[in-house]
């Protein structure tokens, strides 16, 4: 194939481009996959997309070099939180250069990385690879890792295995090894509706669920107290959190229903069935006394979203060579956000770590920005990866 020799653009040229799509999640991603492949298959890359089962949003995955397994993937996703009710300096889906920050929503999380490794793309299509480049590109990461998950399915039948995957999630160029597992889960509380003047002639489900609430608090001192321990997190054990609590019509009706959003958050030497079970306990404890009143009082728990955790070993090979690549030994960290780290993981047995420019810390908020000195740092490890497969020596690289 004939490969387009047109002058490359610069990293922070293409994260202005993927920033003008308001990829917010659950909304279509495939104009910005159509921006993206117009990029890259000119300069020959391979492309292939994962659709989601309604079409309106894909996965894109992205190859160079030779076919077969090593080599490393780069694996970022294209959905952004939204904007509304955030107060921004400017427009969020233009990016803004100033005093060495670039601004826009999705600039730190995670476009910038995209916009580093489809130049890093770029860069490698005129060379000659002894080992595979690949670029994994997602949607609907910001509400359960939920795209991925077909894309690794189908590669999970092929016999092609990378030997690294990069996860390009803000940790300020910092090595990333671990990350807890989350459980996403709803709990409907099913009472008996009345009229509030004959309250006690009912059975309230807004107060199974404050007591649910209760129980859940209560599991999560005892997880705190007596759980697995893991000091390399900033909250170094499993964790329990409520974040929506719904029920309710009217003041003057007892109401019938009650449905509450919550999660687990696992450390790996915590099993989160586990910690599940003992919920579901306290939920039957709870509605289990109103039954002779109220034969359908129940509590009951489904999961809505989820991720396995992610737990690489501080002496895989690859770890070595990223650092050598930085240029630096800082001990490794492991991040308080979930990545789909642990799904490439378990799916294709991929060694995984998470590492990409940006803090967290500007992620998800108002005036959202990346460094030009993170992205041109993360431009520079991925020239240096480039090299490495060029060469073909890299024993943590090879299949």
């Amino acid at each position: 194939m004939t490969q387009d020799i047109s002058p490359i653009p610069s990293p922070a040229a293409i994260l202005a481009r993927l920033v003008a799509f308001p990829t917010v999640s659950r909304r279509s991603n495939l104009a910005l996959l159509d921006y993206v492949e117009d990029l890259l298959r000119p300069a020959g890359v391979r492309l292939e997309r994962f659709e989601s089962d309604d079409g309106t949003r894909a996965n894109l995955w992205a190859s160079l070099g030779p076919a077969g397994s090593g080599g490393v993937v780069l694996s970022g996703h294209c959905d952004v939180v939204p904007v509304e009710g955030q107060n921004w300096s400017s427009d969020p889906f233009e990016l803004r250069t100033e005093a060495g920050r670039l601004y826009g929503r999705g600039t730190a999380d995670m476009k910038g990385f995209l916009a580093a490794s489809i130049h890093a793309m770029l860069q490698a299509a005129p060379r000659s690879l002894a080992l595979p480049l690949h670029l994994a590109i997602s949607y609907d990461e910001e509400v359960g890792c939920l795209g991925v998950r077909g894309m690794l399915d189908a590669l999970s039948t092929r016999p092609e295995r990378p030997a690294l995957c990069i996860i390009g999630e803000p940790t300020g160029m910092r090595i990333a090894n671990g990350h807890k597992g989350k459980r996403g889960l709803r709990a409907c509380c099913h009472g008996q509706e009345g009229h509030s003047a004959l309250a006690p002639d009912a059975l309230n489900a807004l107060h199974l669920g404050a007591a649910f609430i209760t129980r859940l608090q209560a599991r999560q001192e005892q997880l705190k107290a007596t759980g697995a321990q893991d000091t390399a997190y900033d909250i170094p054990y499993s964790t329990v959190h409520v974040g929506v609590m719904h029920g309710g019509t009217a003041l003057n009706i007892v109401p019938n229903r009650c449905d509450l959003d919550f999660e687990i958050r696992n450390v790996a030497d915590d099993d989160p069935d586990a910690i599940l079970a003992g919920i579901a306990e306290d939920a039957e404890e709870i509605a289990a006394p109103y039954r002779n009143r109220f034969p359908d009082a129940r509590i009951e728990i489904e999961e809505i979203s989820g991720y396995p955790g992610l737990e690489t070993p501080a002496g895989t090979p690859a770890v070595a060579l990223l650092k050598s690549l930085l240029g630096r030994d800082d001990p490794l960290i492991k991040v308080a956000f979930g990545t789909e780290g642990g799904l490439f993981q378990g799916t294709l047995g991929v060694p995984t770590l998470v590492c990409g420019p940006g803090h967290m810390a500007q992620g998800h908020k108002p005036d959202e920005f990346v460094s030009e000195e993170q992205l041109a740092e993360c431009t520079r490890l991925l020239a240096a990866i480039t090299d490495v497969l060029g060469e073909g020596e890299a024993a943590a690289l090879a299949p």
